[in-house]
C-alpha cells in the first residue's frame, strides 16, 4: 500500500500575524491566535510592542497564562507591567509556577512587592520560596528548583512504580530520582530508563548510580553550572549543600536561560549597551546609559588623532598617506578582532591555562605574519600601481606586517589581562583592541613614512 510522504508544515510568522491583528483590533481573533502561543512567544511579541500598547495587549491575555509570560518577560518590560498590577491580581497571576521561576520573578521585583507576594503563600511554599531566596541569583542555589522526586535506597522497584502511580505525575525534566537516607543526604539517583526496564523486585539500592552522578554544590557559580552540562551532556543535576544534603535540582532548561543571558551580555556590553535594556526604554535613560563606552571611545579617538598630528607634516608632503592610513588601522583592526574572539572563547570554555597560553600567543603572531605578508603584497603592488611610487608601497607593505602581527599580541594580550583584573574580557576588550590597532597603525605607517620618503 502506498504511504503519503509526511509533509512538514512551516510555522507562520506568528508575530506579524499577531501584530497585524492587535493594530486591526480583531481581538476575538488575536486572543485565539496567543491562547496557542508558547508563553515565551507572547513574551517576544509583547517585548516588541510599544509601551503604549503593551499595557492593552497585557490586559487581552487570558489571566491564567500572566505568570507563565511575566517569567519570559526582561526585567524592564516585566517591571512596567508589574507596576500597574494589585497586589491580588499579582498573587493570582503567580498561581501554579514552579518555584525557581517564582525565586526569578520574586527577586525582581521591590521589597514591598515581593513581601506582599511572599505572604499570600501557604507557609510551605513560602519557606521553599525563602531558601531559594537566600542565594545570591548567579549561584546554584539561585538557579536549583527544590521540587524533586526523592526516594530510599531500601527499596524495591514495584514500590517506586506504585508510588509514582499514586503521585500521579513527575516535575517537568524528570531523568532520574534522587535516592537520600533519612536525614536528607544524597546517596545518588535511580535513572528512569532502569525503573522502566529493569525487573520490579530489585532494590533501588542495587541499581543506583552513585559515583558516576554529577552533584552541584550550592554555592557553585551559574556559569561553572552551565559548562558541567554542557561538557556532561545533563538534562538534570541534584544540588546539594556542604553537608551533602539534597536541597533541589537544576533542569537543562533553566542552563539553557544562563546560556543565553551571558550570550546577550557578551554580545550587548561589546558595544556598551545592559543586558537588561529595553528597545523603547525612555530616550534620556538609553541616552545615560550608552555615554559611558562613547566617553571611553572618545578618549581613544582623541589618542588615534594625537599620533597623526605628530606626522602633520609629513601628511602635508604627501597626501597619498591620508588616503592610505585607513587601509593599515583596517586590516590590523580585522587580524585582532579574530584572534580576540578566539581568546575569549577559550576563556569561556576555561581552555586557556598558564601552559599553553605562550604557545598559543606564539601561534597567532606566526598567523598574524604569515597574513601580514599575504596582504601587505597585495596592498603594496595596489599602491604602487596607484601612486607610481614603489617607496610608498614597500613603507604600506611593511607597516602593514607590523600592524597585522601587533594586532594579534594585542588580540591575545588584552582579553587576558582585562581577566586577570576580574574585568569581563568580552564587554571590555573590543574597545580596548580597537583603539590598540589604530594608535600603532598610524604610528608605524606615519613613522616609517617619514624615516623613509620625507
Amino acid at each position: 500500500m502506498d504511504t503519503a510522504d509526511p509533509t512538514v508544515v512551516e510555522r507562520p510568522d506568528y508575530s506579524a500575524l499577531l501584530t497585524e491583528l492587535f493594530r486591526a483590533n480583531e481581538i476575538d481573533q488575536f486572543q485565539l491566535m496567543m491562547a496557542d502561543l508558547h508563553p515565551a512567544e507572547i513574551a517576544h511579541f509583547i517585548e516588541a510592542l510599544h509601551p503604549h500598547d503593551r499595557q492593552r495587549a497585557w490586559q487581552l491575555l487570558a489571566d491564567q497564562r500572566h505568570g507563565d509570560v511575566l517569567v519570559e518577560l526582561s526585567d524592564p518590560v516585566r517591571e512596567s507591567l508589574i507596576e500597574r498590577m494589585g497586589a491580588e491580581e499579582l498573587s493570582a497571576s503567580t498561581q501554579g509556577l514552579e518555584a525557581d521561576d517564582m525565586a526569578d520573578l520574586v527577586g525582581d521585583l521591590p521589597q514591598s512587592r515581593a513581601q506582599q507576594l511572599l505572604g499570600s503563600l501557604a507557609q510551605q511554599d513560602r519557606q521553599r520560596l525563602e531558601n531559594i531566596l537566600s542565594y545570591e541569583e548567579d549561584t546554584a542555589g539561585g538557579l536549583m528548583n527544590p521540587d524533586l522526586l526523592t526516594i530510599r535506597a531500601d527499596i524495591t522497584l514495584e514500590v517506586v512504580v506504585r508510588y509514582l502511580r499514586q503521585r500521579g505525575s513527575m516535575p517537568t525534566g524528570t531523568d532520574q530520582l534522587a535516592v537520600v537516607n533519612r536525614e536528607n543526604v544524597f546517596r545518588g539517583v535511580l535513572y528512569v530508563t532502569d525503573l522502566l526496564t529493569l525487573p520490579v523486585e530489585t532494590l533501588v539500592g542495587e541499581v543506583m548510580d552513585s559515583d558516576g552522578v554529577v552533584q552541584i554544590l550550592d554555592t557553585t557559580p551559574d556559569r561553572e553550572v552551565a559548562k558541567l552540562f554542557t561538557d556532561r551532556d545533563l538534562i538534570s543535576a541534584p544540588v546539594v549543600d556542604s553537608n551533602n544534603r539534597l536541597l533541589g535540582r537544576i533542569t537543562i532548561d533553566d542552563v539553557v536561560d544562563v546560556m543565553r543571558e551571558d550570550a546577550d551580555e557578551s554580545f550587548l556590553g561589546m558595544a556598551g549597551v545592559q543586558k537588561d535594556e529595553d528597545m523603547f526604554a525612555p530616550v534620556l535613560r538609553s541616552a545615560r546609559r550608552r555615554n559611558i563606552w562613547l566617553g571611553v571611545n572618545l578618549v581613544t579617538a582623541f589618542a588615534a588623532s594625537f599620533v597623526i598630528g605628530l606626522f602633520d607634516r609629513a601628511l602635508e608632503e604627501l597626501v597619498a598617506l591620508a588616503i592610505l592610513m585607513p587601509i593599515v588601522a583596517s586590516m590590523g583592526g580585522n587580524a585582532g578582532n579574530q584572534t580576540l574572539a578566539l581568546i575569549i572563547r577559550g576563556i569561556a570554555l576555561e581552555q586557556i591555562n598558564r601552559h599553553n597560553a605562550r604557545s598559543l600567543l606564539r601561534k597567532e603572531l606566526r598567523v598574524g605574519l604569515i597574513n601580514g605578508i599575504v596582504w601587505a603584497s597585495v596592498v603594496s603592488l595596489l599602491s604602487t600601481l596607484w601612486f607610481g611610487n614603489p617607496g610608498l608601497g614597500a613603507v604600506i607593505g611593511a607597516a602593514m606586517i607590523i600592524n597585522m602581527m601587533l594586532a594579534a599580541a594585542a588580540g591575545f594580550l588584552v582579553p587576558m589581562t582585562l581577566k586577570r583584573l576580574n574585568i569581563d574580557p568580552a564587554i571590555a576588550s573590543t574597545v580596548l583592541l580597537t583603539s590598540i590597532t589604530d594608535i600603532m597603525g598610524f604610528f608605524v605607517f606615519l613613522g616609517l613614512a617619514t624615516l623613509y620618503l620625507i
